[in-house]
């Protein structure tokens, strides 16, 4: 079985259970997804199946969410899970909002909270949090690439907003951070990923769908429909090459390229002043 899978995970499940489950179903373990989502969030996990694992690199970064933000509390965790730190009666006007929010479009530093999963020295931000312990934690660039508003309930304070970033970004720094620039203190109370790279939620599998290895099977996205690099079919010549890891003499820009044999998935290449080198051979 070869492939990805575009998962749709659910509040209260981890990235690394929908993996345990996938196992589990499939009796395969080079199994893993590509990037992590909160317990409490939602939405959009792709997951490699397979030797696919080895082309999770590859594939696009940026991402998109429906976020929702609830003003008036901060937390310790920047989200609904934490522990409420700060507290506010002030009720932003969508004015106000609107004003702040252009702080956050385009290139950015943002701090990662404290209840993370990012290493320093080895040892995970979440891990210095649980012990009391202080960590200087250095601000990271982001790209917001948009960001609007979709709905804002001023009596319940609460905001949705819709997001598309760069990978590495938290929306959770974004609802704590907002409502700090508002003087009404903020954090995310709902989080779904809409979007990661060439997934979206509208395409995405549910759990229930999934009981049987024909059900991931039948499912399974080619990794020439999320890669975003050009396809070079070969020739017989060619794919002899490519199954013993040669090289040889293309006419193609200087890039990444997806090789094909009768227009199936067979390697990723780099090209260099007409020179293809293989990288990953999957014939």
């Amino acid at each position: 079985m070869f492939g990805f899978l575009n998962v749709y995970k659910p509040a209260g499940k981890t990235s690394h259970d929908i993996v345990a489950i996938l196992r589990k179903v499939t009796k395969i373990k080079q199994i893993g997804h590509t990037g992590t989502l909160d317990p409490f969030a939602e939405g959009v996990l792709p997951v490699a199946i397979g030797k696919a694992a080895r082309l999770i690199e590859y594939l696009d970064d940026d991402k998109a969410y429906d976020a929702v933000v609830q003003f008036g509390s901060s937390t310790t965790t920047y989200d609904i899970e934490g522990e409420v730190l700060n507290t506010s009666d002030k009720v932003p006007d969508l004015e106000e909002i609107k004003t702040e929010l252009k702080n956050f479009y385009g290139e950015i530093e943002q701090i990662p909270p404290i209840y993370s999963a990012i290493k320093i020295n080895g040892k995970k931000l979440y891990e210095y949090a649980r012990n009391g312990e202080n960590v200087e934690v250095a601000p990271r660039k982001v790209n917001i690439k948009e960001l609007n508003i979709i709905n804002y309930n001023a009596p319940k304070r609460i905001l949705n907003i819709h997001i598309e970033c760069s990978k590495g970004t938290y929306i959770r720094s974004i609802a704590n951070d907002l409502g700090e620039a508002l003087g009404a203190y903020g954090h995310l109370i709902k989080l779904i990923r809409t979007k990661a790279g060439r997934f979206d939620i509208d395409s995405s599998v549910k759990l229930e769908e999934i009981n049987s290895a024909e059900d991931v099977k039948n499912r399974l996205i080619s990794p020439l429909d999320v890669l975003n690099y050009p396809a070079y079919e070969l020739s017989e010549n060619e794919k002899s090459k490519v199954r013993c890891g040669m090289g040889f003499h293309v006419c193609l820009p200087d890039g990444l390229v997806l090789l094909t044999c009768e227009n199936t998935f067979a390697a990723v290449a780099n090209v260099q002043q007409n020179e293809l080198k293989c990288l990953k051979v999957f014939l």
